[in-house]
This record gives structure tokens, sequence and C-alpha cells, in this order.
């Protein structure tokens, strides 16, 4: 079941739900099972991300040249800029690739619109939404500069791992958060959704990156597998894909699914915890993290699949699945949910929520 939004007749709005569905269809799930006001905020917060992110993920712009483009877009957000969107638009555009059209680089042609939506927010929204977008594009900065000499970024220890999951997706459970305690809420319940905030968007982090490992190699030359962990087993990070020392990257993957795992229990109290109300629902998170828990399991049943063509993904069947389900019951039965997503592929929904 999915809820489709008539949305704004104000066109950048409608720009903005319209292009969230060719950008990330796996997100557009979470807007989907959203109301307005949220799921206008989240649209946009999602954009406003995925543009730097595009940007960070260019193997074929140089180093220097990403960082410009990056503080001209952090420059944007400011609530004063002393620079145009515009400008920041006609810089990017000659690094555009020009063999293909694609979703990602469309979308950072339009920032523009991107931002005219953005704008038509109240300013309490803005203010809500600007700090932690801010903070992921001086996260990406930094690594940018950090592995300038390399051929992409190359993680070296679990300290910089958590680092780096920190401004690209931390940054994204805080923009979350922002937006949710806006609504009145007891300085209890508040403390613990900024307490787990991080621990939903990591989760989701750790576990693109370790289904992604070939991917995020041969795309764009990143390793995200700290090269400590690689090393304990010999494997050199720049052959981590390379047959000969698979089982041995098997190992180090391991280890970047037990740190997904050890952020479940606390992003799941993250979703029992969060108010609903003022467009917000359980299903638009619940859908994100039982999904999380379905890739970890195939993971761990074919760890292999990381470092080759197999994709590693919930079936469509288990996702419409989960997804029924879900709406079909209530968050206080998510550990048991959880638990059966776990264990095996959930292809029919429970009998007692059915």
């Amino acid at each position: 079941m999915i809820r489709h939004h008539t949305g704004s007749s104000e066109s950048p709005l409608t720009y903005c739900h319209d292009t969230v569905q060719d950008v990330s269809r796996t997100f557009a799930l979470t807007i989907d099972a959203l109301d307005p006001p949220l799921a206008d905020q989240i649209c946009v917060g999602y954009l406003l991300c995925r543009i730097p992110d595009t940007i960070e993920d260019a193997a074929h712009i140089p180093a220097k040249a990403q960082q410009v483009l990056l503080k001209t877009y952090q420059e944007i957000l400011k609530p004063e800029p002393s620079t145009s969107t515009e400008a920041f638009t006609r810089h990017a555009k000659q690094w555009i690739p020009t063999q293909a059209s694609s979703p990602d680089w469309d979308l950072v042609k339009n920032t523009s619109t991107v931002i005219a939506a953005f704008e038509r927010f109240s300013q309490r929204t803005q203010e809500a939404m600007r700090p932690p977008i801010r903070e992921m594009i001086r996260g990406m900065l930094r690594f940018i500069q950090r592995y300038a000499s390399e051929p992409g970024i190359r993680i070296q220890t679990t300290t910089e791992l958590r680092s780096y999951c920190h401004y690209v997706a931390g940054t994204v459970g805080t923009l979350i958060t922002n937006l949710l305690v806006k609504q009145p809420l007891d300085y209890s319940r508040e403390t613990t959704l900024r307490k787990n905030a991080e621990h939903f968007g990591r989760l989701l982090q750790l576990v693109n990156i370790a289904k992604d490992v070939r991917d995020d190699y041969v795309t764009e030359s990143n390793v995200y597998l700290p090269n400590e962990w690689l090393a304990t087993e010999g494997v050199p990070q720049d052959e981590v894909i390379h047959t000969d020392y698979r089982s041995d990257a098997i190992s180090a993957l391991f280890r970047t699914l037990n740190q997904a795992q050890q952020h479940l229990d606390p992003a799941q109290s993250y979703i029992e915890k969060m108010p609903l109300g003022d467009g917000n629902t359980v299903a638009a998170w619940a859908v994100p993290y039982l999904l999380a828990v379905g890739t970890l399991r195939e993971l761990r049943a074919d760890p292999g699949a990381a470092f080759s063509t197999t994709d590693v993904k919930v079936s469509r069947k288990e996702v419409r699945t989960i997804m029924n389900t879900v709406y079909a019951t209530d968050r206080q039965y998510l550990s048991y949910i959880r638990d059966q997503v776990a264990d095996s592929p959930l292809e029919t929904v429970p009998q007692q929520f059915g």
C-alpha cells in the first residue's frame, strides 16, 4: 500500500516529488508513506543532501574542483548567502557528464528549483534543516581533502569509518529529528530521539557500505571497508574485490555487518519513540528499517555477493509484504516483525496481522 500525494500546486515542490522517484526509489518509499507537511520537508531535504553527494561521488571531478563546488553549495544554504544558486549550477554544468543523462546529474542541473522549494518553507523549518545539511557538506569536504591524492576515498580505521558515517548519514538522522521535534515533546522523549537519531542513519549507511563494496570500488573508486580490517586479513585495499582475496575480504565484511547490527536496537527505539502527526507515520521509517534487517540477512547468507556483480537486495515480493505488514499493524509489534525478517524472507503477512 502506497499513498500517492496530490502535492502542492507549486511547481518547485512538484518537481521535487517527481525527481525523488527517479534518484532513489528506496527513499521514495519513505516519502510516499508520509503526509504533508513532513512529506514535503523530507523530500526536499533528501534532495538537498543528494546534490552534494552526487558531487562527492563523482570520480571524474578533480578534488580541488569538488571542493570549490561543495563550498559554493554550502554558501547558498546560508540564511544570507554571498553567492547565487545560478553561480553554483553554472560552475557545476561544466562537470556534468555529456555521454548520457542521469537522474542525479539532472538534479544537480536543477538545484535552483530545489532551493526554491526549500525557500517556501517557514523560517522555522529552514532553520531546522540547514545545520545538519551544512555539517554533512563540511564532512564531505574534509574527506575529499584528506584523500585528494588518492584515486578515491580509502577509509583507514574504525574511527574514521565512524566519522564518515556520522557526516553522510548521522546528519540525516539529525535532520529528520529536527523536523520531528518541532512538535511539542517532553524533555525525556526528545532526549531519547536525539540520542538515537544517528543510530538510524548509521544503520542504513553501514548496510549500504556492506552491500555495495563492488559498486563503490568500480564506479567511484571508493573503499569504505577500513584498511586496518583488510590488512589484518592480508587483503590489499586496492585489491578488495579481487577473487584471490575473496574469503579474507569477507571476514572484513562481517565486521561491517556486526557494526551495523549494533545499531539495530537504538534505531528501533528511535522509531518507537518518534512522535506521529504533522505528516509523520510509523511506516515511513519502519519499512527502510526492516529492509535493512532483510539486507543484513541476505549478506550473511551470501557475503560474496557484495564483491561480485550479483545484486544484494530484498526481493520485490518481500518489500511488498513488509510494507503491507507494517501498514496492517502498529509499532508495538516492530520487534516481532524484525525477528521474522531477520530469520527468513517475509513472503506473506503474518496471520495475526492479515
